[in-house]
């Protein structure tokens, strides 16, 4: 055998060897994932969401890796764990409220937001059709009208209502926003609303007191990933005290919430994989229009409803997506 062949056949085994094969592998897509609640609340979106991404060719360990971080309802923990994932250098990072965090941790990075700011007001865009940074997504509160239709749907569940209790914590941005769309929500359909400060649920006999002292005949609690973790002890509170509540994420009604009008976060999930395919194709999120959520979700708890004594019409229960018996 001449030299130049045997050189050429050792070059061929070397090029099948284990080691070299898996440095010619080609590299997985890394997608990094920022949830601001806690691992069991967001089981179920990250299940919908690696589901949406198998269905698009994403395998996760055999195409595609992804990390997880979860800021368990707390703003302060978003920042730290929006650096630990930008350090991994991740190919798009999926980021849900607070998204202030993710922002300041990379300009370069693609991110796909799930946020109730709005993004042009917030600086993440230069426009909702044409972002123009590394910010793409879906506004949760972008459908204005989205608000006045939750109220709306409160007072046809209680007819007698005049007087809601709107929970806010003035630090928290998603409160900002949906507070302040209240008052002409309200005035539309004919209530009032009376806004009781929360800044801290840890003493839910001081938010009680304050709540007696309000003295309204219902109860609002908003999109903020804050109320979340104490979902039970708010849908407790809410019963102690006889007072129907509208709440937005459907975890409050499974909690025992008298009520739900909201996006349907597991289709928000699913809906941010098929942007995070797109960006992994190479579409800039500079050029992916911000979007909305494309399903809203009516839930009654009729159970809730009877132990308190309310009755909540059939036509009504016909509109609702589900009923908890």
């Amino acid at each position: 055998m001449r030299r130049r062949e045997f050189i050429s056949l050792l070059g061929g085994a070397a090029a099948w060897s284990p080691n070299a094969y898996s440095q010619q592998a080609p590299v997985r897509p890394l997608i990094g994932v920022l949830s601001p609640i806690t691992a069991a609340d967001a089981k179920p979106l990250i299940a919908a969401f690696r589901s949406a991404l198998r269905e698009l060719g994403y395998v996760e360990g055999r195409n595609m890796t992804m990390d997880v971080r979860y800021a368990e309802g707390s703003p302060n923990r978003m920042a730290p764990l929006a650096s630990e994932l930008v350090a991994l250098n991740p190919d798009v990072v999926v980021a849900g409220a607070y998204l202030a965090a993710a922002i300041h941790a990379t300009r370069s990075i693609p991110v796909v937001a799930l946020t109730p700011e709005d993004p042009v007001e917030a600086g993440l865009a230069q426009s909702l059709a044409r972002p123009g940074g590394n910010v793409t997504g879906m506004w949760t509160l972008g459908n204005e009208a989205m608000v006045e239709k939750g109220l709306d749907l409160f007072k046809l569940a209680v007819p007698a209502l005049s007087r809601i209790g709107a929970l806010f914590n003035p630090d928290d941005p998603t409160d900002r926003l949906q507070i302040s769309r209240l008052p002409a929500a309200a005035r539309a359909i004919g209530v009032t609303i009376k806004v009781i400060q929360v800044r801290d649920l840890g003493n839910f006999d001081a938010i009680a007191a304050e709540i007696k002292r309000a003295e309204v005949e219902g109860l609002l609690v908003g999109q903020a990933p804050f109320y979340l973790p104490a979902r039970s002890e708010i849908a407790a509170m809410a019963a102690r005290l006889g007072l129907p509540a509208l709440y937005s994420w459907r975890q409050f009604a499974d909690a025992g919430g008298l009520m739900v009008y909201g996006p349907s976060l597991i289709d928000m999930y699913r809906q941010s994989a098929r942007l995070v395919d797109r960006i992994l194709k190479g579409t800039k999120p500079a050029d992916l229009p911000f979007e909305l959520p494309t399903r809203y979700e009516l839930i009654v708890n009729l159970k809730t409803a009877k132990a308190m004594g309310l009755a909540i019409s059939e036509p009504f229960l016909l509109l609702a997506d589900e009923v908890i018996e």
